[in-house]
């Protein structure tokens, strides 16, 4: 597997920065313009968002000109499109350097949901839409492989959801605003609350929430109070999965930023799902993405590698066969790079201490 260059990985770490610094106003989309507007006597501010296809949506009332805070408002607005303009190039540039990018759906979805706040909510972007985000932060080349979807898979802790004191919009309306066709993939668990969303075309956004284990809770939707009250379908292993995750940014418009999981973590979960999937085509999917994952971290991050890995394994007897059963399908070099690292990490300070129950045959070898 090829990197990308050190200057291709320069730029994206800036432009996640400066994605990342950039205050745009939440009502007011840099795609979009003020115009100001005579009624009578006096000037008014609209704003008029761009649409689809080139087509404009209708303008929206801001205020008067006189109202010197609004006034000032339209100012820092010229400002920020500015550098969001500056930061479409760049993205551009990134995407003709080889790096993944979102089809125009995915990305609309995406940055709709920030700035909703979902991921000021601490909520993660999981699955196929998140591995593409890893390229530019572990510079490693993703052409060729499968970094494309028809689905936005989006997770958040039932405890933060529960327990946070702040909260956005139902997800319906928050994707709906991006596209009206969406609507409520129907709960045979909970008729009143859904966690899968699907436009006409056959799009999917899901909610996932981590499974709490209770015997009240198995095969239920989980409400999600920081997300407006809208469900989330809790599934086993995504505990481990969104644990203390990172950020990343998508190559759509100006830059997303975005919260993803540990890449480490990543890996190591392919390796455990991919052995449940019953679908053979999603199941070598997650084996190619773990491959990928371990391969280059086991050059960049291996000490994090082992540790993900470690605390996998002590997850108890089932993991530890998923995770056995996942290891044995990799190829030849990614299987190779994980097993010696572990090794090599267990003679280090940090690993020096693991005391692995019922130990692969293979970390003795």
């Amino acid at each position: 597997m090829s990197e990308i260059s050190l200057a291709t990985r320069t730029m994206f770490a800036d432009l996640q920065q400066r994605s990342l610094d950039a205050e745009f106003d939440e009502d007011f989309a840099p795609t979009g313009d003020f115009q100001k507007r005579k009624r009578g006597n006096r000037y008014y501010w609209y704003y008029r968002e761009g649409g689809r296809d080139g087509q404009k949506k209708t303008p929206l009332y801001v205020g008067p000109v006189t109202d010197i805070s609004i006034t000032d408002r339209v100012k820092r607005f010229k400002t920020l499109k500015n550098d969001f303009k500056d930061r479409q190039t760049t993205v551009r540039a990134l995407i003709a350097a080889g790096l993944p990018f979102p089809d125009p759906l995915t990305g609309r979805i995406i940055d709709a949901m920030g700035r909703a706040g979902f991921f000021r909510l601490r909520g993660v972007l999981v699955g196929t839409v998140a591995f593409q985000a890893y390229a530019g932060i572990l510079g490693v080349n993703l052409r060729g492989r499968t970094v494309q979807t028809e689905d936005a898979d989006f997770a958040q802790f039932w405890g933060i959801s529960e327990n946070i004191d702040d909260g956005m919009l139902p997800i319906l309306d928050v994707i709906g605003a991006v596209d009206d066709t969406f609507a409520p993939v129907p709960s045979l668990s909970d008729p009143f609350v859904s966690a899968r969303y699907r436009n006409r075309v056959g799009y999917f956004v899901d909610m996932l929430t981590p499974n709490r284990g209770s015997d009240e809770h198995q095969g239920k939707l989980a409400r999600m109070k920081s997300l407006g009250g809208s469900g989330a379908q809790p599934l086993r292993h995504l505990d481990f999965l969104i644990y203390e995750p990172e950020r990343s940014l998508l190559l759509y418009g100006g830059g997303v930023p975005v919260t993803i999981p540990r890449a480490e973590r990543f890996a190591i979960h392919k390796l455990i799902v991919a052995v449940e999937r019953k679908d053979q085509v999603k199941s070598s999917k997650d084996i190619m993405q773990a491959e990928t994952l371990t391969v280059a971290l086991a050059s960049q991050r291996p000490n994090e590698l082992a540790d993900a890995f470690a605390t996998a394994w002590e997850e108890g007897p089932r993991w530890r066969d998923k995770i056995e059963n996942g290891v044995a399908r990799l190829g030849p070099e990614a299987q190779e790079h994980l097993k010696q690292l572990i090794k090599k990490w267990r003679t280090s300070r940090r690993g020096k201490h693991w005391r692995p129950t019922d130990p692969p045959e293979w970390l003795f070898s």
